[in-house]
This record gives structure tokens, sequence and C-alpha cells, in this order.
């Protein structure tokens, strides 16, 4: 079918801007956001659109996590006759400008949750090293993904509440990814649930006065890395270098006293670069939160990403995060708000972790599972 971008250069395929090249399932491209107030670390909001073409869907969710409750809004859409329109519903992301600014708005609805907010980009792209991986022969992850860091300004309302946000105030990050993406399945609704190897990950975003750090590491064992990808990128107009790449990744945390799940209160990242200097990142826990459960990742209640509801479907609901029956379906995937200081510089930023039983470390928190 013929779309408005079918009007532009950039074909690499004899077929309309609605196909892609790959009839597998699996494929997405999907955009995310993150934005986290620095006065006290309290408040986080996230946001993501997928986009689904062998599945006819694009879905999205929004969600805003606030004196320990966490507000989520989801909708679908199936893709017939608008497919490449960014918006689902009264959820929609506005490229104002490549690389320098986008505009994400959920419209009045039921939720009671509504926003208007520009992300303004403060550095360039980072662009992760490619994900494969194969099973049986079969790509189980064929994908690529593109991260910057920014500031928010803008409003919000959260249940007749108005919340200002300036990009003095408000730190935010974003990532564009595309292709295969590895299946992951956490919904005890829909089994069967995946299993998975002893293992731990950290995905980091951290924003410095001068730039940032990107860091995406899986390991089976200190040192014997399934997937390492990070860099230190500048500012705007400074060209990406590959000696500030991430060569090699240590890590000691310290976790949480929290009888609900994987929680961490602080620690350092130790980072050798492709130059050969080595950086040592100190972290400090702040109480800002969201768990993407709330925005279907591994699924939820019988919907997983990229499922068909119909024409359009909305819903919404309200988490007690101090609730263990809400705490144990959240489980452990999350955006968490960190300070950060590293070179005598202080910043912040956001990063998703956990870890598996049997992984040789961290086997206080092994009882909660890792995503």
């Amino acid at each position: 079918m013929i779309s408005p971008e079918d009007d532009l250069f950039g074909r690499q395929l004899p077929t309309d801007l609605d196909h892609v090249a790959n009839s597998d399932p699996a494929w997405v491209e999907r955009y995310w956001y993150c934005g986290h107030e620095l006065a006290t670390g309290g408040i986080i909001m996230d946001l993501g659109l997928g986009y689904y073409p062998n599945h006819n869907v694009m879905d999205g969710f929004a969600g805003v996590t606030c004196e320990g409750v966490q507000y989520n809004f989801r909708a679908s859409r199936r893709l017939s006759g608008d497919p490449l329109t960014t918006a689902v519903g009264p959820l929609r992301v506005e490229v104002i400008k490549e690389f320098r600014q986008h505009r994400l708005a959920l419209e009045a609805n039921e939720s009671g949750f509504a926003f208007d907010i520009f992300f303004d980009a403060t550095t360039e792209m980072h662009e992760e090293e490619r994900h494969v991986r194969r099973r049986n022969g079969k790509f189980a992850e064929n994908m690529i993904r593109m991260g910057q860091f920014g500031r928010y300004s803008g409003w919000m309302t959260l249940l007749g509440r108005r919340i200002l946000l300036t990009a003095e105030t408000w730190y935010a990050e974003r990532d564009h990814s595309w292709g295969i993406r590895a299946e992951m399945r956490t919904d005890e609704a829909a089994p069967p649930m995946s299993k998975y190897p002893p293992f731990f990950y950290v995905w980091c975003q951290l924003q410095f006065p001068d730039g940032g750090l990107h860091l995406y590491a899986m390991e089976l064992a200190p040192n014997l890395y399934i997937y390492l990808s990070g860099e230190f990128v500048g500012r705007h107009d400074d060209v990406p270098r590959a000696d500030r790449r991430v060569v090699h990744f240590t890590h000691n945390l310290v976790w949480k006293d929290d009888p609900l799940g994987q929680t961490i209160e602080s620690g350092e990242f130790h980072l050798r670069l492709e130059d050969g200097s080595e950086r040592t990142v100190a972290l400090k826990a702040l109480p800002a939160r969201y768990f993407l459960k709330g925005g279907l990742y591994g699924g939820l209640h019988g919907w997983a990403q990229g499922a068909d509801r119909g024409s359009l479907h909305t819903e919404h609901d309200v988490w007690q995060l101090n609730d263990p029956d809400t705490r144990r379906v959240a489980r452990t995937l999350s955006d968490h708000a960190f300070e950060a200081h590293c070179d005598g510089k202080v910043g912040y930023g956001t990063i998703q972790y956990g870890v598996s039983q049997g992984y040789p470390r961290y086997t206080e928190v092994q009882k909660f599972p890792p995503v």
C-alpha cells in the first residue's frame, strides 16, 4: 500500500515502504523514550511505540511513576490504511527535526494521564554493536539500536495535577531499534514463559554535562560476555570516535534489602576504552523507577507486544509499587533513575538490570526473576 513516505528517496526493496525484507513475525521497529526529574529523583516518565508490519499492528504505551505509584496507558491499532503514522489513538510521536527534536504527546483520555513534551537532543547518536544470535540455524535476534541523550520540556497532567517539565530539571534518553528482536515471555497468563541461563545484564544510559555513557552488557559470568557494546559520546557535532568505545567492563553492585524484588542501591562500573584509558563510574540509585511490564515488555495479562487487539484498543491501570502482588507481576525489568559520578562530573540517567539464578555473584537477589 502506497503511503506518503513513498514519495521520498531511500528504497531498499522493490516494494512499498509498508513492507520489510523479512517475513519473520518477530520483526519490529521501536521507539523508546525515558525522562526523569532531578530535584528529588522521584518522578520518571516512559513512552514506547512499536511497529509490527508482519502482524499488521502498531502499539504503544506511556507511563509515569510518581511517589511510589505507577500509572500505565497502553494502546494498539491495526496498520491497514495508515501503516507508517507514528500514532496509536491519543498517543503519538512526531519527529520535528531528525536527531535534534521530537514531540511526544498523549491527548486527553480516560486514564487521567496526558502530556505534551519535547525531547531536545544534547548529544549525537550512538550506534550499538549489531545484535545477532542464531538458534538451530534460525535468527533468534538480528537487530540494531541507536540511542541519544536529551532534555524534556513541556507539561503533563496526572489525575488533575499539572507538572511542568523544563530542560534544566528533566534529563531524558531515547532509542530507536529495528530488526528481529529476541522473544521475551514473562507473562504467567500466556505460557510457556522464557527460561534463562545464568546471566547478568545491564543497559545503561547516563548523561553528563559534556556528553554521556551508553553501555549494554550481558555476561554468563564475570568477564564472560554474551554481548558488550558501549561508548562515551560527546555533545552535538562531536564526531564519534572508535577509541572511546568500551572494550572491557566489570561491576561491583550493592543491592537494596528489598523484600519485593531486585533493586540496586549503589555500586561502581569499571570501564576500559579502546584507547586504553580506564574510567570508573560511581552509582547511586534514585527513587524513580518505571517497571516496563506496564508497557507490555514480556507480555501482561495475555496481551503481548505486537498482538492484534482490533482496529483500536486502549486500556490503563494504576500500580501501587509497595504492594507485593503488584511487584510480583511487575518483575525486575525497569527503567531505574540513577545519579552517577565520573572524572569529577555528576550525571543522571537510567539503568535496566537483572541477574538470574546460577550467576556466580549477587546470589542474595537471585530468588527474584531477572527480567
